[in-house]
This record gives structure tokens, sequence and C-alpha cells, in this order.
């Protein structure tokens, strides 16, 4: 198993998203003339931190209506799973079906002993078994690579951000004609910007375990023109059944395989997810594919 060498990296944006929350809490401390506004959003912080970190996969699981499965309602997919499991050395998952007819799968859960696979009815009816293998394997190495608490703690931090970011807009410039504040137009910038950096952020996280688990369970399966069939499938899929937007389906959008969402342009732009061209394109390059 390839190591990508991303801990440095994701520290480092982790520490971004630190920053700017402490950077919230400096403005409305500055502006309400109180200090303890700098300790109140570190321990927020924290608290978001931790509590994503031990419910992540329940609260994954609730959003999609996923309920847990026998091998008797689901035999390839438990099949596979175990297969794979086994070839990985680690153990198995639980495995989950969401009644969405959207084609896609997640995984979630704080490590290995405690994780989760889940498909949607969508994908269990749209991918062939050797394809369904494929994004099955990419989800089992989010699991192994530890992406699902990168993943969780990365979202429920910009969770945090977003909220606090607001009252940065109704606190920032409270003491601003006496000079200790930033104005109301500094509140008003804080509670834009902030949401928007802590966004990208978590962007740039998800993006990079993306390629990461697209490479490394094509070796799982040893089969990378298997997910790379599978990923075209699932473009054409959830443009022709999008998932609904709401807070609870966009908090789990980034641990699925593919963007749930339909939009193009400006909206992939900005998706938590790498281009598909560009992920099929480093599948067929493994396996030494040319068009």
């Amino acid at each position: 198993m390839r190591k990508h060498h991303n801990g440095l990296k994701t520290a480092f944006l982790f520490g971004s998203m630190w920053a700017i929350l402490l950077a919230i809490g400096g403005l409305i401390s500055a502006g309400s003339g109180k200090s303890i506004f700098i300790f109140l959003f570190a321990g927020i912080g924290l608290a978001m931190t931790a509590y994503s970190y031990w419910n992540s996969a329940s609260l994954a699981l609730a959003s999609m209506d996923a309920v847990p499965v026998t091998p008797e309602q689901a035999p390839a997919m438990y099949r596979i799973v175990e297969e794979l499991s086994a070839k990985a050395g680690q153990p198995m998952p639980g495995l989950y079906i969401s009644p969405s007819m959207t084609p896609n799968a997640f995984a979630t859960g704080r490590d290995p002993q405690h994780a989760a696979v889940c498909c949607t009815t969508g994908i269990l009816q749209l991918l062939d078994e050797r394809e369904l293998r494929g994004v099955l394997a990419h989800e089992l190495m989010h699991v192994y690579n530890r992406d699902i608490l990168t993943s969780s703690v990365a979202s429920g931090m910009a969770g945090v951000i977003s909220s606090v970011a607001q009252f940065a807009m109704v606190f920032g410039g409270g003491n601003n004609r006496e000079g200790g504040g930033m104005g109301v137009l500094g509140g008003l910038l804080m509670a834009l910007v902030a949401p928007f950096a802590s966004m990208l952020i978590q962007f740039a996280i998800s993006r990079t375990r993306e390629f990461d688990a697209d490479e490394d369970g094509a070796r799982l399966a040893a089969d990378p023109l298997a997910l790379a069939s599978a990923l075209k499938k699932l473009e054409r899929g959830n443009d022709m059944a999008p998932m609904e937007s709401n807070p609870e389906n966009n908090r789990v959008a980034a641990m699925m395989i593919a963007n749930p969402f339909r939009g193009g342009g400006f909206a992939r732009m900005f998706s938590t997810h790498p281009p598909m061209d560009q992920r099929i394109a480093r599948l067929e390059e493994m396996a030494g594919y040319r068009a």
C-alpha cells in the first residue's frame, strides 16, 4: 500500500481552520472588550471536533436513513467486502444500505474497528459486480487511510466556523467608536469570508483524499479499469437522479464517492470532489490504458 505523505498537508489545513476560528474569537473579543470569547470559541472547536470524531458514523448513517443489511439481503456486497477486508488484513466494517435512488456510496467511522460502508439502492441497481467491487475497494481505503476521521473533523469545524462567524457580524463592531473593534464592516467581512475560507480548506482536504482512495482502492481490487468504469456510470447517474440539497445531505456529500448534486461549470469548481475526468484518466493511466 502506497504512502501518500499527506499528514503534513492535512495538519497545515486543520491549523488554518483553527486559525480562522480563533480569529473570529479575537474579532468578537475586540468588539465586545471581553477576551473570554477567544477561549470560548477555542473550546467550541475542541468540543465539536471531539463530537464529530466519536459520532461520525451514526450521524452520517442517520442522515441517509441507512439500515444495516445481512448477507442474505445483500450477498454480492457482503461477499466483496469480506474478500477485500481479508486481503487487506483489516476487520470487516458494518454494511448498510440507504433507500436513496441517487447512485452513490460512502464509508464512515472513526477507525477500522468502528467503520461502516453504505451503498444506496441506486448504486446497487446501476453497477455490475465488477464495478461495485471497485467502488467498495475505494471506500474501504478511505477507512484504512483514516480519511473518515479527517473529513468528519473538517466538516464539524467548518460548521462551527460558519455558525460563530455570524456572531462576528453582531459583536464585531461593538466598540468601534472607542477604537476597540473592527466596526460593522469588519464584522460583516468576517461573517462572509471566514466560512468561505473554511469551505475551501475543507474542499482541499476532501479532493486530496479522493485521489488517494482511487489509487489505493484500485490497487486493493487489482482492477483500476473497474473503478474507472464505475465512475463514468456514477457521473451520469448522479446527473440523472441527483440528491436533494439540504443541511443533512450536504454533511454527507463530501464522504461520497461521487458528487451527488447536479451542477456544472462554476458549481463543479467548488465541489468537494475532484473533476471526474481527472480521476478516470489517472485510473486508466494506472492500467496502462490508451484510448
